[in-house]
């Protein structure tokens, strides 16, 4: 059985502990119980997160965890002599060493991130690089394996980087089942953006949100201004002038902006060839694709894939 310690502090973040959930999930997926979570402080008893919520804890003691993760927090300050020296006696005994949100803070000042490649929210990713510049930051990754250190972005990414702990342990079969137990998309990828192209877009109307969730679910397709229109139940120009208004872009722009983002996730997961990203994402061909990653992210496929390769 795997043991897996989440370190909370006062003002931790309550959302982190969907952390707990996961693992629960796992044992039951699994039909055995293959993690045993406890959540540990440095003088245990009752620890009050942010929102007022408080967790029951016990002390830290042995640090030899399978899991050690630690929980972020809204606001940022600095970590106790004792929390970081149990940080670093855990990174020894432990097998993996985690972080969630701002927990990446914690990390770095244990001087564990020291070298490493790390991420966090995105929000606090220029103040983690420049308090602590020894670390490599990387303000645009859900989540970032760097040797036993795993570090996640901020909020719900929590989901995804204790899912693919999961998946590490016990397969993308049980990881999937459990995306869909919790009723979320199966994890993101640790080297997708943190950015979404939707949330960028923020249609203010039903109609035009309608519209861009089909094309999303869609984007093998054609995917036509009158194929799009007929779905907001209006006519091509209303539709085309409503999306202008509401996105500040274009039909075509948008649509471009779903299919890079989905070809990049694609691509950094390192299971499908060039040919078949392109195909998948309704680019046609690979030139198409080419050229509007160029137009992105001024870097052409390959090198996305090379990047995320790397780290």
């Amino acid at each position: 059985m795997k043991h897996i310690g989440v370190v909370v502090f006062p003002g931790f973040q309550i959302l982190d502990m969907v952390a707990v959930a996961i693992f629960e999930l796992a044992n039951l997926e699994a039909g055995q119980p293959e993690y045993e979570v406890e959540t540990v402080s440095e003088h245990g008893g009752m620890v009050r997160s942010s929102s007022g919520v408080e967790v029951a804890t016990r002390a830290f003691g042995d640090p030899a965890y399978d899991t050690v993760i630690v929980t972020g927090a809204m606001q940022i300050a600095p970590s106790s002599p004792g929390m970081l020296a149990f940080l670093n006696r855990a990174l020894v005994a432990s097998r993996r060493t985690a972080s969630i949100c701002t927990g990446a803070f914690a990390l770095a000042e244990a001087g564990i991130l020291d070298g490493r490649h790390a991420t966090t929210h995105w929000v606090h990713a220029r103040t983690l690089q420049e308090r602590f510049p020894a670390t490599r930051v990387d303000d645009d990754r859900i989540f970032i394996v760097d040797g036993s250190v795993w570090t996640s972005a901020g909020m719900t990414a929590c989901i995804d980087l204790c899912l693919a702990l999961v998946e590490n342990d016990l397969g993308v079969d049980v990881s999937r089942a459990i995306a869909k137990k919790l009723v979320v998309y199966h994890r993101r990828t640790g080297g997708q953006s943190q950015f979404s192209a939707m949330l960028e877009l923020e249609p203010k109307s039903d109609r035009i949100q309608n519209a861009l969730s089909y094309a999303k679910s869609h984007l093998h397709e054609p995917l036509t201004v009158e194929q799009l229109a007929d779905i907001a139940h209006l006519s091509p120009r209303q539709f085309s002038r409503a999306f202008r208004d509401e996105t500040r872009q274009s039909p075509a722009k948008a649509i471009e902006a779903l299919r890079v983002e989905a070809a990049r996730a694609m691509l950094e997961a390192g299971r499908h060839s060039m040919e078949a990203v392109a195909a998948d994402t309704g680019f046609i061909d690979t030139e198409r694709m080419r050229r509007a990653f160029l137009r992105t992210y001024g870097q052409p496929p390959q090198a996305i894939r090379r990047a995320a390769r790397a780290l």
